[in-house]
């Protein structure tokens, strides 16, 4: 596995310490093992997960702007954790209302030793924590819905990255009153079919 990590980083051009990769190949491991018993993902086979879990997160990390991240509907820790693995100096946040996913997170952040991340059980609605530098989801609601819910979470400069598949142009045009897209990019996440893409959305 870490051979094919070390390929798909290579066509991604990032570059990864030694330790991080096995913190990444050490999270598929647990995930593969626990999905058995609480359907964590969809996705069965490690050698897919690498690509559409562990890439699909990744790509994203050069486009953060901050220290202080709160992923929201994270479930298993998605992209929250391999986030957090190439981000070290960086503090994440993983809400999420399903005790089990939290218990999950707790075990890789024992079993990983990630000192830099916070599993929080908690509908985003009930969470009252402030003042994050971006506010990131990854299939997790409507742009409305997400901007909606989570509006109180950034801080004045804060911003709101929500990853896509398609774009949509009908839920861009939904989004509430008061926010603005500063910006799309689309991403390339090598051996993964589909568009891919980060909106990056501020108060405005």
């Amino acid at each position: 596995m870490i051979e094919k990590l070390s390929r798909l980083l290579d066509a991604a051009h990032i570059s990864l310490a030694d330790r991080q990769k096995q913190q990444l190949v050490g999270y598929v491991e647990l995930l593969h093992k626990w999905n058995k018993a609480y359907n964590l993902t969809s996705v069965r086979d490690p050698q897919q997960m690498l690509v559409r879990h562990i890439l699909d997160s990744i790509v994203v990390e050069p486009h953060l702007q901050g220290e202080r991240f709160i992923d929201v509907g994270t479930g298993p820790g998605l992209p929250g954790i391999p986030l957090a693995i190439v981000r070290p100096d960086a503090h994440f946040t993983l809400l999420d209302s399903l005790g089990k996913r939290v218990r999950f997170l707790r075990q890789v952040q024992h079993e990983l030793q990630l000192a830099n991340i916070n599993p929080v059980q908690s509908r985003v609605e009930q969470f009252d924590e402030r003042d994050f530098d971006g506010v990131i989801s990854r299939a997790f609601a409507s742009l409305n819905d997400m901007l909606s819910w989570c509006q109180a979470l950034p801080a004045e400069k804060g911003a709101f990255y929500a990853l896509k598949g398609q774009l949509d142009d009908s839920e861009l045009a939904a989004m509430p009153h008061g926010f603005q897209v500063e910006r799309i990019e689309r991403l390339r996440v090598p051996e993964l079919d589909g568009e891919r893409h980060l909106i990056v959305i501020r108060r405005g």
